[in-house]
């Protein structure tokens, strides 16, 4: 499955009744709750799943955001109705980066057939598609999914894997250039970046219409990072959710591969922060 669809493919599977599950995951940092935007409007059948709680662990030393546990995350999606053999599709209300977070963790989990709505639930409605305040009742027993989650499916960097990385090879820092540089961190202890890293903030991989460039588009944005498929990458971000998009965005770009697909650090800046690792600042 590619890594994105769009509002309109979408719409289509639905219609034909497919055997495919949307999820709703709209989250901001730092609020308020994406679930009151779900309540009041969301996709014909999506269902909600909050980032804080049911995508992630409780936050620690692994960062703000670690990786769920296995059993915990194949509760959340069984509960969801992802079933063996479905097709998933994810959508937030921003660039895609949240979502992605749902497209990586599932392909981690071992679930090939997932997707990014390209464009998000904005797009879903600039198309004129339907829309419903109703919640779906949650599934129990038979009507539950089935899916089985078989974790470490994509490579995930430790901090140690992380800076290695950024000596060897290519990391990618996604978040905003004002973070990467140092001059302001709203959300963690220190400000700067990994030594070596380099920046390419996730708003780079849409255009001004909120959908995602092209494979030539971001293709030619990543040669300008220097990066190929010559050449090992990775990425992170603030606590692990939004470099998720960078992973998907270099797959789409023909970069890498389902096959060979770029390695994210889970724990990203908020990790290395709490190990208390050297910090780099400036452009």
């Amino acid at each position: 499955m590619h890594p994105l669809i769009t509002p309109e493919a979408l719409a289509d599977a639905l219609s034909a009744r497919s055997a495919t599950v949307v999820l709703d995951v709209r989250w901001r940092l730092g609020g308020p709750p994406g679930r009151q935007d779900y309540e009041v409007s969301h996709v014909p059948g999506a269902v909600y799943l909050d980032l804080d709680t049911e995508l992630s662990a409780p936050p620690g030393a692994g960062g703000r955001h670690p990786l769920p546990e296995p059993e915990r995350l194949q509760e959340v999606l069984r509960a969801a109705g992802v079933r063996e053999g479905a097709q998933v599709v994810a959508y937030d209300a921003g660039d895609g980066s949240v979502a992605a977070r749902v497209w990586w963790l599932l392909r981690w989990a071992g679930f090939a057939e997932v997707a990014v709505l390209d464009g998000g639930f904005a797009a879903w409605e600039a198309a004129g598609l339907p829309v419903t305040a109703e919640v779906p009742a949650p599934l129990t027993g038979d009507a539950a999914g089935d899916v089985v989650v078989r974790p470490g499916q994509m490579p995930v960097l430790d901090a140690d894997e992380a800076e290695a990385l950024a000596r060897e090879g290519v990391l990618l820092d996604a978040r905003a250039a004002a973070r990467y540089r140092g001059e302001t961190e709203p959300v963690d202890p220190k400000a700067g970046h990994i030594p070596g890293a380099l920046n390419a903030p996730t708003t780079g991989h849409v255009g001004e219409d909120g959908r995602w460039l092209g494979p030539e588009g971001l293709a030619a944005r990543f040669a300008g990072l220097g990066v190929s498929g010559d050449v090992a990458v990775g990425a992170y971000c603030g606590s692990g959710v939004t470099a998720s998009s960078v992973v998907l965005a270099l797959e789409v770009a023909g970069i890498t591969s389902a096959e060979k697909p770029a390695a994210l650090y889970a724990g990203s800046w908020s990790n290395w922060c709490a190990l208390d690792r050297e910090v780099a600042t400036g452009g």
